[in-house]
């Protein structure tokens, strides 16, 4: 979890700022994730801070949804071209790979469950796309990636 919150900070993903009564604040989950080796052997294990956007209100906090994501079909293609030509492909694993688009919104989220100093009511102002908002790539990134 702390891995994933200096993540976020290091990305300027969202700045600390006094709780606003007339704003939508939207509320944060933690999801866990045991990742393996091909090998089947334990990897790590995974903390992903995630909004829950559902609770965002269209014309509020969002006006657009669409954001661009590679299909499987393209990376097919890829692999057969580079299968045919004899190339090498190579592995590539980008972390916090949907997470570096700009929000226009002024978009409020609580802060995560395990960083919330006692006697604190600020909340964080977004300022890119974070998992399970509906700026994040597709309405399937919620629920397919922690399968």
């Amino acid at each position: 979890m702390e891995i994933e919150i200096e993540d976020l900070e290091q990305n300027r993903m969202r700045t600390l700022e006094a709780h606003l009564p007339n704003k939508n604040i939207i509320n944060s989950k933690w999801v866990y994730k045991t990742k393996y080796k091909s090998n089947r052997e334990l990897n790590k294990h995974r903390a992903r801070s995630i909004a829950r956007g559902f609770t965002q209100e269209k014309g509020v906090d969002y006006h657009e949804t669409f954001a661009p994501v590679a299909k499987l079909v393209t990376m097919r293609t890829l692999l057969a071209v580079a299968a045919k030509k004899g190339w090498f492909v190579y592995q590539l694993d980008v972390d916090n790979p949907f997470l570096y688009g700009d929000l226009e919104e002024e978009v409020y989220m609580r802060i995560p469950e395990g960083f919330v100093q006692k006697n604190d009511n600020r909340v964080c102002r977004l300022r890119k796309s974070l998992y399970g908002l509906n700026h994040a790539p597709g309405t399937g990134i919620r629920s397919s990636l922690w399968r």
